[in-house]
């Protein structure tokens, strides 16, 4: 029997974040050493703002869906939801809520960020800014889905508040 026939879906989808977290920290880390942590909040918010088109592209592709379907909250919503079952494995401690009709909410648990958690080792977490966040502030702008996000860190919320919760409120051009 095969790794991949032995684990369960969950476990997979684990294992694959896993890996995938630690290739992002490492590679952060490794900015950090031998550039400065200016440079690797810079090189990682360039990295995301790049990645996002490409990766709701698959997204798209592989739901079967067109931009135009997920131009409603409910659609929104639906896609965000499937994507969220991949890519948000337990480890990152994090609860997201949809508030019909028009919020997302986030907050993250009593065992905080995972990714502040990572910074805090490499004991920048006052210059880290958040790249967790940003990724869907970039996936919204990628989508074109006007936004108010609240609080809007500066920095990391971790750190500027002491946890990690929020909201988007998005807006939709519902007889577009």
């Amino acid at each position: 029997m095969t790794l991949i026939e032995k684990l369960t879906r969950h476990e997979i989808k684990e294992l694959i974040c896993k890996c995938w977290m630690t290739h992002d920290a490492m590679w952060f880390a490794n900015t950090l050493f031998t550039q400065g942590v200016d440079q690797a909040n810079q090189l990682n918010r360039a990295a995301i703002k790049s990645m996002v088109d490409i990766e709701i592209g698959r997204f798209l592709k592989a739901m079967g869906l067109s931009p135009d379907q997920i131009k409603s909250f409910e659609g929104f919503k639906a896609f965000f939801q499937d994507v969220r079952e991949l890519l948000i494995p337990d480890f990152m401690n994090v609860t997201i809520g949809f508030n019909a009709p028009d919020t997302i909410s986030w907050q993250f648990n009593e065992k905080g960020c995972f990714a502040y958690n990572g910074v805090k080792r490499l004991k920048v977490e006052n210059q880290y800014q958040c790249g967790i966040l940003y990724r869907i502030q970039c996936w919204l702008t990628c989508l074109d889905i006007p936004y108010e996000m609240t609080p809007a860190p500066k920095t990391c919320l971790m750190v500027e508040q002491g946890s990690c919760r929020g909201h988007f409120r998005i807006s939709f051009d519902e007889q577009g």
